[in-house]
């Protein structure tokens, strides 16, 4: 599994920055009464789940980062880029 971290690593904040683009595009043709976005409505869905999950597991792991010995806020942050990458990386044990 840990051999997947790299890539994950470089997919995950790039699809998210993309479902964020999507979400302020939908929002913004929402509120002007433009077209929405042409995209399956699966797909916006599906975009809404990762960023939802995404939030959770970032104030999961700003809660328990501090005990972990790391910064709150920025850990937050990572984790809700980069996903349960940052979760597993946060519970893992200490290298003595």
């Amino acid at each position: 599994m840990k051999k997947f971290y790299p890539v994950i690593k470089v997919l995950s904040p790039i699809l998210i920055c993309a479902a964020i683009g999507v979400e302020i595009w939908t929002l913004y043709a929402l509120q002007t009464g433009s077209p929405l976005p042409p995209l399956p409505i699966g797909l916006l869905w599906f975009g809404r789940f990762a960023l939802t999950a995404h939030a959770v597991e970032g104030v999961v792991a700003s809660l328990f980062a501090k005990s972990y010995e790391k910064s709150p806020i920025p850990y937050g942050l990572y984790t809700f880029f980069v996903g349960t990458v940052g979760l597993l990386e946060l519970f893992e044990p200490a290298k003595s």
